[in-house]
C-alpha cells in the first residue's frame, strides 16, 4: 500500500531489542514483496512465527477450467449459484481463470478456516452483507460497496457479519495487486488526478492478541495445498509498522472523470494486477457535448477479455439484454461488442448514469470453470441480433 501505518507497540528502532514484560524477545517477522526490494511490514509476535508441528498436503475443491469455445458473449447469474452452508474461501464458486487471474463468487453465511494464498493478492469486492477480515495486522471491517485488498502470504480468516450472507467477489492474482501507477507519485502518494487517495483506504488500526496452540492453517502455494498446525496462534502480533498490509476501500469513494464525450474504461481503473486490471463504474454525469451519445461505442479490445459485475443501477447499454443484480458478462477479445440495439439512441440527452459495476480485464483469454456452466444464461450471445435466432 503506498502509505505508511504503525499499529500497536513496535520499538523505536528495528531489528534492535524489543523485550515482553516477562524479558524475552518478542519475534520479528519482516514479511516483504520481491526480495526485500519493494514494500513490506515488520511484525512483533509473542511466539515464534515459524514454529509449526504438523505438515500434510490438503486436496482443495477441485476447479475445472475449459476454453470458451465456441467463442461468444456470455452471461452468467451468479444468484442462481447454490451457495448452502459456504464459507467465504472454501465456498468460492469459481467463474473465469486463466493464469494470471481466477475470478470466482460466494455467498457465505460462516467464518472461513485460517488461509494463506502464497500464490498472489486478494482483491474482494463485497456485493452485500458484511464482513471481517482478521489477520496477525488486526481486525478490519467491510461491508457492502467495499474492495478489500489482501496481500499475497498474508495469514487471514474471513467472518461475515451482520444478519445477511455475505456476498463476495473475489480476485485471486497471481501476483500483486495496488492502485495504478500513472495515479502515485514516485514515493507513492496518490497524486491529484487520482480518483481516490489515502483519506479513502482503512486498514487495520488495532493488533488482536489472539492466543492459541495447535492452530490449523490451510495454505495454498505454487505446488498445491498444505495443512499446517502452528505450535501458536499467527495473531499473536503485539503491534506492526509499514507500508504492507490488507486495506479496504470503497467504490463509493472513487470520484468518476468524466468529459464532454464519451470517456473510455482506463478513466474507470481502481487497480492493477499483473496482466490484468480492475475498473470501477459508478454513478456519475455523463457526456455534456451537446451531440454526444453517452452510452459506449461499438467496440473490438483486440489484446483483452472483457468481464463486467453487475452490482448496482441500471447499466444503459446492456438493457434489454436480461442483466440484473449480480449478473456477470464475459466479451472476450476476437468478438466486437457494444450496447444492445437501441441502447445508443435511447441514451442521447441522458445526463446522469445511476449505475454501479466491477470490471476486470485481463490480457490473457479467460477459461469458464465449473460454476460457470451452472448459472449461464445461454440467449446472451444472440441478444444483439434482430430477430434473435435460437438459443444455444
Amino acid at each position: 500500500m503506498p502509505y505508511y501505518r504503525s499499529v500497536g507497540e513496535v520499538p523505536r528502532k528495528r531489528h534492535t531489542q524489543f523485550r515482553q514484560p516477562d524479558g524475552t524477545l518478542y519475534a520479528e517477522e519482516l514479511m516483504g514483496q520481491e526480495g526485500f526490494s519493494a514494500d513490506s511490514s515488520l511484525l512483533y509476535h509473542r511466539h515464534a512465527p515459524t514454529a509449526i508441528v504438523a505438515a500434510e498436503a490438503y486436496d482443495p475443491p477441485a476447479v475445472t477450467r475449459v476454453p470458451n469455445l465456441p467463442l461468444k458473449p456470455r452471461h452468467l447469474r451468479t444468484h442462481q449459484l447454490d451457495h448452502t452452508g459456504a464459507d467465504p474461501i472454501l465456498g468460492r464458486r469459481y467463474l473465469l481463470a486463466n493464469d494470471d487471474v481466477r475470478i470466482a463468487y460466494v455467498s457465505a453465511d460462516r467464518p472461513s478456516p485460517l488461509f494463506r494464498d502464497a500464490t498472489g493478492d486478494h482483491c474482494l469486492y463485497l456485493e452485500s452483507g458484511s464482513l471481517r477480515v482478521e489477520s496477525p495486522f488486526g481486525a478490519l471491517d467491510a461491508v457492502a460497496g467495499d474492495y478489500v485488498i489482501i496481500p499475497t502470504s498474508t495469514i487471514h480468516r474471513l467472518v461475515p457479519t451482520g444478519d445477511e450472507p455475505a456476498r463476495l467477489l473475489a480476485v485471486e492474482a497471481a501476483g500483486h495487486v495496488g492502485p495504478p501507477k500513472r495515479y502515485l507519485s514516485v514515493r507513492g502518494q496518490f497524486l491529484e488526478h487520482s480518483p481516490y487517495c489515502e483519506r479513502d483506504v482503512r486498514g487495520p488500526d488495532a493488533p488482536l492478541l489472539i492466543d492459541g496452540s495447535d492452530v490449523e492453517v490451510l495454505v495454498r502455494h505454487r505446488r498445491g495445498w498444505t495443512r499446517y498446525v502452528y505450535a501458536h496462534h499467527p495473531f499473536d502480533v503485539v503491534g506492526w509498522d509499514g507500508h504492507l498490509y490488507p486495506w479496504a476501500f470503497s467504490i463509493h469513494d472513487f470520484e468518476p472523470i468524466t468529459g464532454r464525450i464519451h470517456q473510455p474504461p482506463p478513466v474507470h481503473q481502481t487497480f492493477q494486477g499483473p496482466n490484468f486490471v480492475i475498473c470501477s463504474f459508478v454513478p456519475r454525469k455523463v457526456d455534456y457535448h451537446p451531440d454526444a451519445i453517452p452510452v459506449p461505442y461499438n467496440h473490438h479490445n483486440v489484446d483483452s477479455d472483457e468481464m463486467l459485475f453487475y452490482t448496482g443501477g441500471n447499466y444503459e447499454a446492456r438493457r434489454g439484454s436480461g442483466i440484473g443484480q449480480g449478473s456477470i458478462s464475459l466479451h472476450p477479445s476476437g468478438f466486437t461488442h457494444g450496447p444492445q440495439p437501441g441502447a445508443a439512441e435511447r441514451s442521447i440527452g441522458v445526463d446522469f448514469f445511476d449505475e454501479l459495476a466491477v470490471m476486470v480485464d485481463t490480457f490473457r483469454p479467460l477459461d469458464l470453470c465449473g460454476a460457470a456452466d451452472e448459472c449461464e444464461d445461454p440467449a446472451y450471445a444472440w441478444t444483439w441480433a434482430r430477430p434473435a435466432p435460437p438459443a444455444g
